[in-house]
């Protein structure tokens, strides 16, 4: 047997790691990394083999961990507010309503007259509006619920296993939170609230199918009742919850 047909793998690994390494970071300049990572984690698994993992490799492993968990958080994000965006949030309710055993309440909020707010103060002062809305939206919500952005002006909270009458309560804690808010330190003479639909289901997928869009059309209903409302439905029909001044 030649000396070439008795070389071991454990003495190939580490030029096959080397390789692997530099694949990574080539990707990872590219942006790649979901493919940068796997790389790094052969180049990894490569290495082991030898008595001792080169340090340097345990770190690039890391980081671009790191940095993959990071860009993957932000591709879920929205950008001008930090809540989640429409891509999550599709993908979260898809998943959501596909369990029919647990309950889920979803209250869409859009902000009140939001084009006279930018049309009177500005666009600048719009996106700050925006970014404090979603915060406040965020503030109080339950285990397991999130906010996402809906579209322009439109966010929703999205609230598992919540029963329904604890679901109006974070609606409407919601709405006074915002209306309640010193908006004029933000721009003088500035006011701003929101109105809210708030859709519940319970062990019904196909009514929960239509969960989004019954949240929609009670939204409406709260800005037809005069706006800074929330609107739902129960045994009786549809309620509107007033906001009293």
């Amino acid at each position: 047997m030649t000396e070439v047909d008795t070389v071991t793998p454990k003495q190939v690994a580490p030029d096959e790691a080397s390789l692997h390494e530099s694949i990574a970071g080539a990707l990872a300049s590219q942006g790649d990394w979901r493919r940068a990572y796997e790389h790094l984690r052969v180049a990894l698994d490569l290495a082991r083999a030898e008595p001792s993992i080169p340090e340097q490799l345990r770190r690039e492993v890391d980081r671009l961990r790191r940095e993959r968990a990071e860009a993957r958080e932000e591709s879920l994000r929205d950008a001008l507010t930090t809540v989640y965006n429409r891509r999550y949030l599709d993908r979260r309710l898809d998943d959501l309503l596909s369990d029919a055993r647990k309950p889920l309440a979803v209250a869409l909020a859009d902000i009140d007259l939001f084009k006279n707010v930018n049309d009177t103060f500005g666009h600048i002062v719009g996106d700050q509006v925006l970014r404090r809305v979603a915060a406040l939206l965020r503030e109080g919500l339950p285990s397991h619920a999130f906010c996402a952005r809906y579209g322009g002006e439109e966010f929703m909270l999205v609230l598992p296993a919540v029963q329904p009458d604890a679901a109006v309560r974070v609606a409407e804690l919601a709405r006074a939170r915002i209306a309640e808010h010193p908006w004029s330190a933000l721009c003088d003479g500035l006011s701003v609230t929101i109105s809210v639909g708030l859709a519940y289901e319970s062990g019904d997928v196909t009514a929960s199918r239509r969960q989004v869009l019954e949240a929609d059309d009670l939204l409406y209903a709260a800005k037809h009742a005069g706006r800074n409302r929330v609107a739902y439905r129960d045994r009786a029909g549809t309620r509107v919850i007033e906001y009293c001044p």
